[in-house]
C-alpha cells in the first residue's frame, strides 16, 4: 500500500483508550488504531498480500498444534502505576491462555483491550509502516515483557525472531530484545522451543 500511518501525539490528560475509541468511531472505514510511546497510530489498511502472508503464518502455527494462535484482538500494556503504556493489535499472536473471567473483566474495564500478559508471542508483518514495527512496537513489546516477537520485514527482505526482552530502567522507550535470530526472507526462521520453524518463502512474491 502507498498510504502512510497517521500518527498523533496524545495529550497526557486524555485517556488513550477513550481517544482511540473516538478515532475509531469517527472513521468512515473499519480501523484499529493503536497507542505507542505516547502517540496514537492509525496503521494503513493492510492489503491482500499482507493479509495472505499473515494467514500463512497463522496456518503454520496452528498446524504445529498451537490452538491458541490468533489475530484480531487488542492488548493493553500498563505502566507500574497502572496507567496505559501501550495499546497494541498484533498481526498474529500465540496466547498463554484462553480468556479467563478476570481477563474478560479486564477487557470490559479497559474499553475492549485484553491484558498483554496473555501473550506468549506477538507477530507483525510490515506494510508501509515498517518503521513502527521495527521501532516503537519492537520497544513496546519488549517493555511489556512479551517473550517472543516475530517480525516479517518486507521492506528489508528479512525475518526476525526476537527473544529475551530487556527493560533496563523505568523508561519503556529504552526496552529492547537481547537476542535477534535473523534470516533472509524466504529462508526458514527458527523459533525457540516449543514453536516450529516458520517458512517465510510465501513472502517472496509479496
Amino acid at each position: 500500500m502507498s498510504a502512510e500511518p497517521i500518527m498523533e501525539p496524545v495529550m497526557t490528560q486524555v485517556d488513550p483508550i477513550d481517544l482511540l475509541n473516538a478515532i475509531e468511531e469517527a472513521s468512515p472505514m473499519p480501523i484499529r488504531p493503536e497507542y505507542i510511546e505516547g502517540v496514537a497510530v492509525v496503521p494503513p489498511f493492510p492489503n491482500d498480500d499482507h493479509n495472505d502472508g499473515v494467514g500463512e503464518l497463522h496456518y503454520q502455527l496452528r498446524a504445529a498444534g498451537f490452538r491458541l494462535v490468533g489475530f484480531g484482538n487488542g492488548y493493553r500494556a500498563a505502566h507500574p502505576d497502572g496507567t496505559t503504556m501501550a495499546l497494541l493489535g498484533p498481526d498474529f499472536y500465540v496466547r498463554r491462555r484462553r480468556p479467563t473471567d478476570l481477563d474478560r473483566a479486564y477487557l470490559a474495564a479497559h474499553g475492549g483491550w485484553y491484558p498483554i500478559d496473555m501473550l506468549a508471542l506477538a507477530g507483525e508483518v510490515t506494510s508501509t509502516n515498517h518503521k513502527t514495527d521495527t521501532g516503537p512496537k519492537f520497544r513496546a513489546y519488549a517493555a511489556a515483557g512479551v517473550p517472543v516477537y516475530v517480525l516479517i520485514n518486507r521492506h528489508s527482505k528479512t525475518a526476525h525472531c526476537f527473544t529475551d526482552p530487556v527493560l533496563p530502567g523505568d523508561d519503556p522507550t529504552e526496552a529492547y530484545y537481547a537476542t535477534d535470530t535473523k534470516v533472509t526472507l524466504g529462508d526458514p526462521l527458527p523459533l525457540p522451543a516449543p514453536y516450529p520453524t516458520l517458512d517465510t518463502a510465501p513472502f517472496l512474491d509479496r
